[in-house]
């Protein structure tokens, strides 16, 4: 693992059609104020009230209540001297009637002149200008020819939106950008030199083809969460100086069906387009589960997963060696992924990248504290050796949270208590101001003090590195464990030895206070994990018998009928982890009874000093530090009893 150089950066993503918001918006607001200024128009005039011509008009204009009229052919319209209403309706001057064809219009127009009515031959209401009628007719009709207008304009627009969709979304990283290389990547030489292979082919491949050599199509690397599986892809293509593709499996599936499979087309046609190259695909098991895999033969996947499954084989399938292109996939579930993959002609080559050993670990310290003053007092080696199951992601982190509090701190460097208190931080969590009873602290001092006592005096247990009763995280205490060097096998014994230590905080609790408490649950689930691994996975059980009935982690529940597992089988597992656990407590008890001075001394000290490291703590108990102990900074891989 290394530290994150800045990243390339790559293609600029294929545009998507905006949608103008503002043009929309303007397009509404003009049909709107179209119709709102014709309702306005409607409305405008003032309400006339219409009344027959005889007798009503007559009598009116002989009473002399008429004072003005407008004609227009036979429609009269006038106003009454005062306002009148008409069979009910509302009290108006205005007024309209209509003329018969067959009235004697000379009598009325005498009648008018002697009553000194105005008489008008030009309409009160001259109706709307042109403009204004064009505007209300045939403006809605304008614009939606023109909304027609635009959207078949930007139906060719649309249809490339769509095609957008299956379109790869690799990022592809240019050689002559800023590049990873070998001597970025620390801690897993192993894994470099199985792909130095790999970048040789790429940089002359006719030293391959002239001797009828073949390069594996496929490269999987597998290991556990931030072993550097990424990084290593990517200094393959910088020691390589070829473009890099780079992708999630998961952003290849979509709720479109269809679009995985044309998104992995896409992609391989950029990578053939700019061979040599390489295709990196990221957590392959997202795509590539087995397509069988599940409880009783029922697969787990869905149609669109397998369809993008199916097309990765095929463009695998059609790969040629003079293509020049090479697909990298990562994965940490190398046991579920489809048999289909993993055959000749696919991925054939597998590559494990496993967590670093102490050396590895120094060396990737060393990376990421180039560009980190360190104080004199920093041993990265020392630092190494007590961080035993750190991956280079861990270590990062490490280096990053030691400088972040050497600042806030005030220091021109960062120093050795700098890494101390950021690597308790990273496994335990920031300290927590919570204001605990006397008693309640009495409490976790005993229980703690059971977990370091059981610890001391257990055969094969790990060495207890310190002691806190300062809660952290979810707990109000701790106790750390961490073994003398990097291990990669357990005995039976030391397992039995992590089991009693787990016990040692609720025995210890039984022996002083005679009462049981909520404080022990993680360290149950611990212990539970423990034993129930040596029964059904590790064959530590004379009654199971030499052989796996516990599936490995993530491949389905532990059920009756999962992997030919009978109910029978259950049951006797549940009875022997209850048996180890039950053999181990009584052990715990009676070493805590015989040894009840060195739990009461080394709760004394916990409750004046709050945290104790391993002399001290060892020196309270009145027990000799093992030989074999490192002292050091917490180790991450510890075992932590709260």
């Amino acid at each position: 693992m290394s530290t994150d150089p800045a990243r390339a950066q790559g293609p600029a993503k294929p545009q998507r059609p905006r949608i103008r918001v503002g043009w929309w918006i303007g397009w509404v607001v003009a049909l709107l104020a179209i119709n709102f200024y014709a309702a306005s128009r409607a409305t405008k005039s003032a309400p006339r009230v219409r009344v027959p011509y005889s007798p009503y008009f007559l009598k009116q204009v002989q009473a002399g209540h008429v004072a003005a009229i407008t004609s227009k052919g036979t429609a009269v319209q006038g106003t009454f001297v005062v306002s009148q209403s008409y069979a009910g309706s509302k009290t108006t001057k205005l007024f309209q009637t209509e003329i018969p064809a067959f009235a004697n219009t000379d009598s009325l127009s005498l009648l008018l002149q002697k009553k000194n009515v105005v008489v008008n031959a030009t309409p009160l209401d001259t109706g709307s200008p042109w403009w204004e009628s064009l505007l209300v007719g045939f403006g809605p009709t304008l614009l939606f020819i023109g909304l027609i207008y635009f959207v078949i304009r930007r139906a060719g627009s649309m249809q490339n939106a769509l095609g957008a969709f299956g379109r790869s979304r690799a990022r592809k990283y240019e050689p002559g950008g800023d590049k990873v290389t070998f001597n970025d990547v620390a801690g897993i030489e192993e894994a470099k030199q199985e792909l130095l292979e790999v970048v040789d082919f790429l940089r002359d491949p006719e030293k391959y083809r002239k001797l009828g050599a073949r390069i594996p199509h496929g490269v999987l690397l597998s290991g556990p969460p931030g072993t550097g599986k990424t990084l290593l892809a990517r200094a393959v293509a910088g020691e390589a100086n070829v473009p890099f593709f780079s992708m999630a499996a998961s952003e290849f599936v979509e709720a479109i069906v269809g679009i995985g499979a044309s998104r992995v087309r896409d992609l391989f046609t950029k990578a053939k387009e700019a061979a040599p190259s390489i295709i990196f695909i990221d957590e392959l098991d997202a795509i590539g589960r087995s397509r069988t895999s599940g409880i009783a033969g029922f697969s787990g996947g869905n149609d669109e997963r397998e369809q993008t499954l199916n097309q990765i084989l095929t463009e695998m399938d059609g790969f040629d060696s003079s293509t020049g292109v090479i697909v990298i996939a990562a994965t940490n579930r190398q046991d579920v992924l489809d048999q289909a993959l993993l055959r000749p002609g696919r991925f054939d080559r597998r590559v494990a990248v496993q967590p670093p050993d102490r050396n590895g670990r120094e060396a990737i310290l060393r990376v990421h504290t180039r560009s980190v003053p360190l104080g004199p007092d920093v041993d990265l080696g020392g630092i190494a050796s007590t961080t035993p199951g750190m991956v280079g992601a861990d270590l990062a982190n490490l280096v990053n949270e030691a400088a972040l509090l050497a600042a806030r701190r005030g220091h021109d460097q960062v120093e050795e208590a700098d890494f101390t208190d950021s690597l308790e931080k990273i496994v335990l969590g920031a300290e927590r101001k919570v204001l605990m009873s006397r008693e309640d602290k009495r409490r976790t001092a005993y229980h703690e003090g059971g977990h370091a006592v059981v610890g001391m005096l257990t055969p094969g247990a790990d060495p207890v590195r310190k002691i806190s009763i300062i809660p952290r995280g979810l707990a109000l205490g701790v106790t750390f464990s961490a073994p003398d060097a990097d291990r990669y096998n357990y005995s039976k014994d030391e397992l039995m030895a992590k089991i009693k230590v787990a016990l040692g905080g609720r025995s210890a609790e039984e022996v002083v206070f005679g009462d049981l408490t909520t404080g022990a649950e993680s360290d149950f689930q611990q212990l539970t994990q423990i034993a129930r691994h040596m029964v059904g996975r590790w064959g530590m059980s004379d009654t199971i018998g030499t052989i796996t009935v516990i599936p490995q982690d993530g491949q389905g529940p532990f059920l009756p009928g999962a992997a030919g597992v009978s109910e029978e089988t259950v049951r006797m597992i549940d009875d022997e982890v209850r048996k180890l656990v039950a053999e181990a407590r009584e052990e715990v008890l009676t070493l805590l009874h015989d040894n009840r001075d060195k739990l009461d001394s080394l709760a004394k000290a916990l409750l004046e000093h709050e945290t104790l490291d391993q002399p001290d703590a060892y020196a309270a108990a009145g027990i000799d530090v093992p030989a074999s102990a490192v002292e050091g900074p917490l180790a991450a891989a510890a075992s932590v009893a709260t």
